[in-house]
């Protein structure tokens, strides 16, 4: 049976990570998609593990090749994106994909695979809940929480575009709520 594709978008700080992370321990079938980048590895990670690492002008030779199912130039030169391959990768396994993208990239795999695809939006509480999530995380400064919090409005908008909004004010709540839409989507024929 071929697999099937779940996207999980979401501002920083709605706990996106956390719910996939419960997810793929589940008896769901997930395998997760791992991206490309044109940055630099940090710390202990691995190519082919955490991303897959490219060199600026390997990604743009890719993007010309037609390789990229969705992509975004975050930064000049700093690219990122999914790759075609990891996720006939994936499904030729049978095993079903789960995403971590951005809004605009879970749009455009929506768009491409259509009803093989369910796409979920991880919506915070309140814009003030993001705020207080991010500050306590105690990894970034104020600009940049200020930076997300603008991007996370930005990204808000874009909400309705998904087949589900999960909107996550209690963890464990969010965590079931995403396992049974997706477990109902993957056991339809």
């Amino acid at each position: 049976m071929e697999g099937k594709l779940i996207i999980f978008s979401a501002p920083s700080g709605s706990g996106k990570s956390t719910i996939i992370n419960y997810l793929l321990e589940k008896d769901l079938n997930l395998n997760f998609s791992i991206s490309a980048t044109s940055r630099a590895p940090r710390g202990d990670e691995q190519h082919g593990t955490e991303y897959y690492f490219l060199t600026p002008l390997e990604f743009r030779n890719r993007i010309a090749n037609g390789e990229f199912l969705e992509y975004e130039e975050v930064y000049t030169d700093k690219f990122y994106g999914t790759l075609k391959s990891e996720v006939s990768r994936i499904i030729d396994k049978g095993d079903n994909v789960i995403f971590d993208v951005d809004v605009v990239g879970g749009c455009n795999i929506k768009k491409y695979y259509g009803d093989l695809a369910l796409s979920v939006f991880i919506k915070p509480p309140g814009i003030e809940a993001l705020r207080s999530r991010l500050e306590g995380r105690g990894t970034d400064s104020p600009e940049v929480i200020e930076s997300r919090i603008a991007k996370a409005e930005f990204e808000l908008g874009f909400a309705d575009k998904f087949d589900v909004i999960i909107v996550n004010d209690d963890l464990e709540k969010a965590q079931k709520e995403a396992y049974e839409v997706i477990k109902n989507f993957l056991n339809k024929a």
